[in-house]
């Protein structure tokens, strides 16, 4: 499959490899959304809770305004989903085998006008 656009992630259960050349086609458009969101969401499949916290770790290095704390105390066994909420600073994560790998864009609005949009699933490197 092609992947020329977001939108083109939506089918897939775990990150495809992508040129740097797509990388930074797609970083484009994920930030217009990003930039335009009133904060974000971020979901984070990985086949350990290291691996996802230092993605998490990748995004907050790569945009200032989107930090999380108390990333030390988060731990969990075997493939993990990591959720964090830009918004209320709040990361979780948890177990859960049979996840593909990569990470998962929510932009939220504080208008319910404003429909909530999911950009996914990214590579876990895309913000390195």
């Amino acid at each position: 499959m092609e992947i020329n656009k977001l939108v083109d992630l939506n089918s897939l259960r775990t990150a495809p490899k992508l040129s740097k050349f797509k990388v930074e086609k797609l970083l484009v458009e994920l930030e217009t959304n990003i930039f335009n969101a009133d904060w974000i969401t971020i979901g984070i499949m990985a086949l350990c809770d290291k691996k996802a916290v230092e993605t998490l770790q990748s995004i907050s290095k790569k945009y200032s305004s989107i930090e999380f704390g108390n990333l030390d105390s988060l731990n969990a066994d075997g493939s993990v989903f990591l959720k964090a909420n830009q918004k209320t600073g709040n990361v979780f994560v948890r177990s859960e085998n049979g996840l593909g790998e990569g990470i998962l864009i929510t932009c939220q609005y504080n208008e319910d006008s404003e429909e909530s949009n999911t950009f996914g699933p990214l590579p876990l490197d895309f913000f390195s």
